[in-house]
């Protein structure tokens, strides 16, 4: 078994956007930092997302303002840090009376603004859905909507970003390298790394972070030995893919009567997506695939648009899917 040659501050179990945003900001602060992730560098939950930076808009009605503020700090740092993978995008709110008045968006979306204090967006404001081009794709019938400023991302590409910025400043980032057992010994971690490729490489740590994602539980349980009373959920979130439904590179946010909301927008050039489910996961985290009632769920919130003959039911494509902890 090869041995690492000296022990290091960190090593950080995962190589998904949690994992390599740690390592970066570790390594930017002198530590000594070993990242390890078991198959690709974004391999899973981290290129599966719905691909948007925001604050989460809905996460106010449940009063959750420290959350969003956070969240929009936080969109404003990576506007200025990836400008060239993190892009502003106009969502536009369709307004359905029946499912929340008019002045209680208008509310939210004033006070969304207020807490981003934003340096870079365009602040929300009423919209005639009649005119172009927030008409195009819309059914008939529906004139007054709201319109708000989020961000859209290249999720796999800022993974990538931060695993190289981590090497950069003097991390070693190990990829298709399993972490199989670490122990705690002392003041240190004897952590044990198997390459898919290589010998057993051994190492002491002072210190390990388990962000392994949807298997985060099962490597307490089965590699550190570790049993903790805390539960772990896993929740499937699915997006569709279908032909182009409009024109214009704006999002579409649509109420739904169960409280939640489901965002639509521009895909590469010539599709649409459609996203986002919310869907206990109780299996291997590794199994995971699209139910039928989750393409009905998503696929009910088409009336709003025109028909499409191109976008049947049939030939929807499936983004890939992959369960997220909670």
């Amino acid at each position: 078994m090869a041995t690492f040659p000296t022990p290091v501050d960190l090593v950080v179990v995962g190589g998904g956007i949690n994992g390599t945003g740690i390592a970066r900001d570790a390594a930017g602060r002198g530590l000594k930092v070993l990242l390890c992730e078991q198959h690709d560098l974004a391999q899973h939950t981290s290129s599966a997302s719905s691909k948007l930076v925001h604050g989460g808009l809905r996460y106010l009605e449940q009063y959750e303002f420290r959350l969003v503020r956070e969240s929009l700090a936080e969109r404003e740092v990576l506007l200025r840090a990836a400008p060239h993978i993190v892009h502003p995008m106009r969502f536009v709110m369709p307004h359905v009376p029946q499912l929340r008045p008019a002045w209680m968006i208008r509310m939210g979306l004033f006070l969304y603004d207020y807490l981003a204090r934003r340096d870079t967006l365009p602040e929300s404001d009423s919209i005639d859905l009649r005119a172009a081009p927030y008409h195009d794709g819309l059914k008939p019938g529906l004139s007054k909507g709201f319109i708000y400023s989020d961000c859209w991302v290249d999720d796999a590409r800022l993974v990538i970003a931060n695993a190289r910025a981590a090497a950069d400043l003097g991390a070693t980032v190990l990829t298709r390298t399993a972490c199989v057992s670490a122990r705690s010994e002392g003041a240190l971690w004897r952590v044990t790394l198997q390459p898919e490729n290589a010998a057993p490489l051994e190492m002491s740590s002072r210190a390990l972070v388990n962000v392994a994602g949807p298997w985060a539980k099962q490597f307490l349980n089965e590699n550190i030995n570790l049993d903790t009373p805390f539960g772990l959920k896993l929740v499937k979130g699915s997006h569709i893919i279908v032909p182009r439904l409009y024109a214009g590179k704006h999002a579409f946010i649509l109420q739904n009567d169960d409280r939640r909301v489901v965002f639509v927008y521009p895909y590469e050039e010539h599709y649409t997506l459609i996203g986002t489910t919310d869907v206990e996961h109780t299996g291997d985290p590794g199994e995971y695939s699209v139910s039928e009632e989750e393409i009905d769920y998503l696929w009910r919130r088409k009336p709003l648009f025109r028909p499409y003959s191109h976008a049947g039911r049939r030939g929807l494509a499936l983004l890939r899917h992959s369960p997220v902890v909670r």
